[in-house]
């Protein structure tokens, strides 16, 4: 990226908006993935539980971002993250985990999952600016259901769960990781 620099002030050297935004959206569509991945190994693990609903409710929505983001690496030709396959074991085995922790890890789980999102997300709109409007409007709606989901998972225990902080901090450093990763390879 542009060190979160507004496109409309890159510098010589700076990769393009194109290339800016053909990075962003196959981290984005990684990303989606690996949250519709994450959601079905909780619902593997509580799906006929009292949770079960709500975490379909989250996943469909993923399932939504995800194909939103499909059709834009198909329309604009962007290749996407060789990762996949690793994200999608990666993410089923850590919803499964936690949610064989417990519901309220199961939900912890997901509040760190979304704040890394939302760090990851303001940080493309920042680094967006006024280019890009459509990407830019995707990215602003999704952010804004990624909050939605930390804020279920608050208000259904995950500050509850055991190591809480201590897991909130590795699934963190997990995100910020993939993501790095998935913008390039």
């Amino acid at each position: 990226m542009t060190n979160n620099r507004p496109i409309e002030r890159a510098l010589p050297g700076d990769p393009s908006v194109r290339e800016i935004a053909e990075r962003m959206i196959r981290v984005d569509q990684a990303g989606e993935y690996g949250a519709t991945r994450i959601y079905a190994g909780q619902l593997a693990v509580l799906g006929q539980g009292p949770k079960g609903d709500l975490i379909r409710h989250m996943q469909a929505q993923e399932q939504q971002h995800l194909r939103t983001f499909n059709d834009m690496i198909a329309d604009r030709r962007v290749r996407p993250t060789a990762l996949l396959p690793f994200w999608h074991i990666a993410g089923f085995a850590l919803g499964a985990v936690t949610a064989a922790m417990g519901e309220k890890a199961a939900m912890a789980c997901t509040v760190a999952v979304e704040e890394a999102i939302d760090e990851h997300y303001s940080a493309q709109l920042e680094t967006l600016g006024t280019a890009e409007p459509a990407l830019r409007e995707t990215v602003a709606a999704f952010r804004a259901e990624e909050l939605e989901h930390r804020d279920i998972g608050l208000e259904n225990g995950a500050e509850q769960a055991f190591g809480y902080r201590l897991m909130s901090r590795v699934i963190k450093a997990g995100c910020r990781a993939a993501i790095t990763i998935s913008e390039r390879i």
